[in-house]
């Protein structure tokens, strides 16, 4: 899997607007000085996230963007799913809609796989936890293994 800077960026807004204990809304212009995100990428990532129900914009002076469902309801694969799609495609398909010839046909099963150990980490772990830096034991005992961290 690759992670789109769009998905990378949309978490990063949204930690920055979980992490506002009280709830307040913050603004596109602070969230984008704040992560680095170029103004009208983040408008479009913003968008993406209202229409998922993740967030919700508010008009006027005091306005801005906030979390429109509790962050320890919403997980990095609502996110990943609400900005790029699903968690794994096969050219633009879902694993399950594939069809292969016999001798090829174990491919589908090896994307069925990675799309189940996506989901071990991506649906585990939520904005809150994020915000928090608190990541889920079984996120972070995966993290353990050296071999985790060396590109192959």
């Amino acid at each position: 899997m690759r992670v789109s800077a769009k998905s990378d960026y949309a978490l990063r807004a949204l930690i920055e607007i979980a992490g506002r204990g009280n709830g307040s809304p913050v603004s596109a212009e602070e969230l984008g000085r704040l992560q680095d995100i170029p103004h009208g990428f983040l408008q479009a990532i913003l968008a993406d996230l209202r229409r998922a129900g993740v967030v919700m914009s508010q008009r006027g002076q005091a306005g801005g963007w906030r979390m429109a469902r509790d962050p320890d309801t919403v997980t990095v694969a609502d996110v990943i799913r609400a900005v790029d799609g699903p968690l794994v495609s096969v050219y633009g398909l879902r694993p399950e809609a594939v069809s292969y010839n016999e001798s090829a046909e174990v491919l589908q099963h090896v994307w069925i796989a990675a799309r189940s150990s996506l989901r071990d980490v991506f649906e585990k772990v939520t904005i809150r936890a994020l915000a928090d830096r608190k990541l889920p034991r079984e996120v972070t005992s995966r993290t353990r293994d050296e071999e985790a961290w060396k590109p192959h």
